[in-house]
């Protein structure tokens, strides 16, 4: 008996291999408000991805500060369902979002899980990865920017032109009609049958989610959804979301960028991302500075938005434009976020709440705003038409604050005064109505050369409406089109314009 035990035994011993596996570990020690603090992993790398085995399964988080004898972390998602003592294991590799051409059309979340309903976006093998935080593209790889991105908000496309590979940011207090401008601007890409569509990827920072899912709703009804990505991080998510949502944004646009496509990718907004981050400092102990804010506020935003370019044809020609948003408080643009992000951006688009409570909408001060890509990102058409409409419009703002004090106005500031209000009146516009670039230079041409100087201030918008359409019913092939595929505007079509508005006055 004890011969067929030994036997039994021998042969058991056969097939083991004696193997021993080393592993790093940490162990929770502290949780709480969407931070932890881990002991142990002293190799771990800053930004690293970590994974917490909880009884719930796996949560991811982000190594966030490296100290001497802890670290502290982020959790991206349910950090409840860990607790102290649970395990924590580093991957060795920064966070990266799963990108692909399956992306446009849907609604994700930022660490890139569906947020529609639609079931999985990616199935085994598709896509690739992209690291959430990457280097910014360097001098050598880019060019200047030259391409314009039509916005189809006439104020914008004719004053403030925005280039491909650009960043311009859009400023103004609450309510003002930031984030409808945007929505029209991802309209309006679909309808500019002159350039390439770029895909646009809308980052919703801690937005309600019935906003979120009503700006889905106006994009699938205008078509824009098939050429759009929607990036949802809701005010009920955790603030580690908040502050991941525009870098998983930006990451989601480069590859699009690399593929040698353009991208436009929109931030809204980054007032609440600087929040999100200054809360998760001052929860990581980190020293707090002006307006409670850490000292690197700055390098989160300029590391952020210096990703946005246009590359050269030797590294593919692609391009990806940001247009991030900054809520103000009260008008006060000198504010430290505001300040900041003003000093990185191409440019800006300030939106002005007199103007918005007086009619004017959008409500942009051309004064104020700037592009600091100027005519460069311009047809040559709308740059013919835009240089007479600056000069008179501002013209118009410098005699109206005196204008107001005087009794008696000679003819020639009256002329002045009146083609000011006309201009004003043509550069209003509505929700979701989006001019094709073509379209505006007509306008802009028509109310620059006193056509619409003879009629009632109000009777301007109106008449501008029923010119357009004539233009497009009449005189589609010979001017219309003409404009949209050269991009200029020759001797001979000014005359087919003027020819084409006496025709309107005699019929109107």
């Amino acid at each position: 008996m004890a011969d067929f035990i030994v036997e039994n035994l021998k042969k058991e011993f056969e097939g083991f291999a004696r193997e021993i596996k080393a592993e790093k570990i940490g162990t929770v020690i502290e949780v709480g408000d969407g931070i932890c603090r881990i002991s142990g992993l002293g190799e771990v790398a800053s930004q690293e991805e970590l994974e917490f085995e909880t009884e719930h399964g796996v949560v991811q988080g982000i190594a966030f500060n490296l100290e001497e004898d802890t670290i502290g972390a982020i959790v991206l998602g349910e950090y409840l369902k860990i607790k102290e003592g649970d395990t924590v294991r580093g991957t060795g590799r920064v966070l990266s979002m799963h990108v692909g051409d399956k992306l446009i059309g849907r609604v994700i979340d930022p660490l890139g899980k569906p947020q529609d309903g639609r079931g999985e976006i990616f199935h085994k093998g598709e896509g690739e990865y992209y690291p959430v935080e990457r280097k910014a593209p360097g001098v050598i790889m880019r060019e200047p920017v030259g391409t314009p991105l039509h916005t189809g908000i006439k104020s914008i496309d004719s004053m403030i032109p925005i280039g491909r590979g650009q960043r311009e940011l859009i400023i103004g207090d609450r309510q003002l009609g930031k984030t409808s401008l945007v929505i029209d601007t991802i309209i309006n890409q679909g309808r500019d049958s002159r350039y390439q569509t770029p895909i646009c990827i809308y980052v919703a920072i801690g937005q309600k989610e019935s906003k979120t899912a009503k700006i889905v709703s106006t994009l699938e009804q205008a078509g824009a959804m098939e050429y759009t990505i929607i990036v949802s991080a809701p005010s009920s998510s955790a603030t580690s979301l908040w502050f991941l949502a525009p870098y998983a944004g930006a990451a989601i646009g480069e590859y699009f960028m690399h593929q040698g496509k353009d991208a436009l990718v929109i931030y809204d907004d980054l007032s609440k991302h600087a929040w999100a981050y200054r809360e998760l400092s001052l929860l990581l102990r980190r020293p707090p500075g002006r307006e409670a804010y850490p000292g690197d506020i700055f390098y989160i935003h300029s590391r952020l938005l210096e990703r946005a370019a246009k590359l050269s044809k030797e590294h593919g020609g692609g391009s990806l434009t940001a247009l991030p948003i900054i809520e103000t408080q009260l008008g006060d643009v000198s504010a430290y976020i505001p300040t900041n992000v003003i000093s990185i951006t191409d440019g800006q688009i300030y939106l002005e709440p007199e103007l918005f409570y007086q009619g004017n909408r959008p409500a942009v001060n051309v004064g104020l705003s700037v592009s600091r890509v100027g005519s460069a990102a311009q047809t040559k058409a709308m740059k013919k038409v835009a240089g007479k409409l600056r000069l008179e419009l501002a013209q118009f703002r410098e005699l109206a604050a005196f204008a107001q004090f005087a009794s008696d106005l000679d003819e020639s500031t009256r002329k002045r005064l009146l083609r000011g209000k006309v201009l004003v009146e043509v550069l209003k516009q509505g929700e979701r109505e989006p001019i094709p670039f073509e379209k505006q230079v007509i306008l802009m041409y028509v109310a620059t050369h006193g056509y619409f100087d003879d009629l009632p201030v109000d009777a301007v918008r109106s008449t501008g409406v029923k010119l357009l359409d004539y233009m497009e019913k009449m005189h589609e092939k010979d001017i219309v089109s003409t404009i949209r595929e050269t991009g200029e505007l020759s001797g001979a079509i000014e005359e087919k314009i003027k020819n084409g508005v006496e025709e309107f006055k005699k019929i109107k």
